[in-house]
């Protein structure tokens, strides 16, 4: 009997490396390429984005001369943040805006929720008319509001004529222009929430509603028990954007105010605030400073939403 020599096994596992190698390989020789493909997105995220916030961080610590040039001066921009009466009435203003806007939700779910009945009749052409405004121009937008809130001649002041109320200079008028200016903001981005709920309402399953009709759940304990709840992760979406839009208003509050008005000092945001000492007063480093301020107040908002949004936004 004759024994042949086999080789000797050592497990049989080193195909498998191999195989890892040739791919670890592949990955390696793709070079620069993936890099080339991503560079565009890379150099704008940089310059338009992470450069101009570390100037303004630099900036923050810097004093501007009348005819350019900076000085460095340490902390003592942010010791004038505390010192300055302007911060907590602008950030009050501020606040006080994204409240009365964050208002505009519940009224956008029940549109929504109008829009989205079975059977109507020119659904996405009413869903067009609440959008509109939310994408015409805001400089546009506040003209018409202008004409609207005239004390002299403006239409709210004529209908409320009609009943016997002599309206105020709404725009003029310490008490009501950031009443008004709220009532402007939350009828802009009223259209933005519709379309973000009336698309979370869609996808809210259809068997839900029929299973409750079946139970003998009426409208309103269908809307309440089963539509409210699915559309959360939709209602937070909405109360993060608009927030972070809120905490950013300038453009809507500038065209409808102007800077010589009189109730501009009692109405003006934060970002007006930084507006006015960078460009009026040509104080940049003060400004940078202010515009760190906004940042970390979006920021810690943000946050805050994020964490308390664990109990109440139902993830299915």
């Amino acid at each position: 009997m004759t024994l042949i020599p086999t080789k000797k096994r050592t497990g049989g596992a080193s195909a498998p490396p191999v195989r890892g190698m040739r791919a670890n390989n592949r990955i390696r020789n793709d070079g620069i390429w993936p890099w080339l493909f991503l560079a565009p997105v890379l150099i704008g995220l940089g310059a338009f984005y992470l450069w101009p916030i570390v100037q303004t961080v630099y900036f923050s610590f810097t004093t501007f001369g009348v005819f350019g040039g900076t000085e460095f001066v340490g902390l003592d921009n942010y010791r004038q943040l505390i010192q300055d009466d302007q911060i907590p009435r602008s950030l009050f203003n501020t606040v006080i805006y994204t409240a009365i806007v964050l208002l505009g939700i519940p009224i956008a779910i029940f549109f929504s929720s109008l829009l989205n009945r079975p059977g109507l009749r020119f659904a996405t052409f009413y869903r067009l008319l609440f959008f509109m405004p939310y994408v015409a121009m805001p400089t546009a937008v506040a003209i018409v509001w202008r004409t609207i809130y005239n004390g002299d001649y403006g239409i709210l002041n004529s209908l409320l004529s009609v009943f016997g109320i002599d309206g105020p200079h709404w725009v003029s008028t310490p008490g009501f222009s950031l009443a008004a200016l709220g009532i402007l903001g939350l009828w802009s981005a009223l259209g933005f929430s519709m379309i973000i709920l009336s698309a979370g309402m869609q996808g809210i399953p259809t068997e839900l509603y029929e299973a409750a009709q079946l139970d003998g759940a009426s409208s309103w304990r269908q809307f309440i028990s089963i539509t409210v709840p699915m559309l959360t992760p939709s209602i937070f979406l909405v109360v993060i954007v608009s927030t972070i839009n809120a905490f950013q208003l300038f453009d809507l509050l500038f065209a409808l105010m102007g800077d010589s008005n009189p109730a501009m000092r009692e109405t003006q945001s934060l970002v007006y605030l930084f507006y006015s000492e960078a460009f009026l007063i040509n104080d940049k480093g003060y400004a940078s400073a202010i515009a760190l301020l906004i940042m970390a107040f979006i920021a810690i908002i943000t946050f805050v939403q994020f964490r308390l949004q664990r109990r109440w936004v139902n993830h299915v």
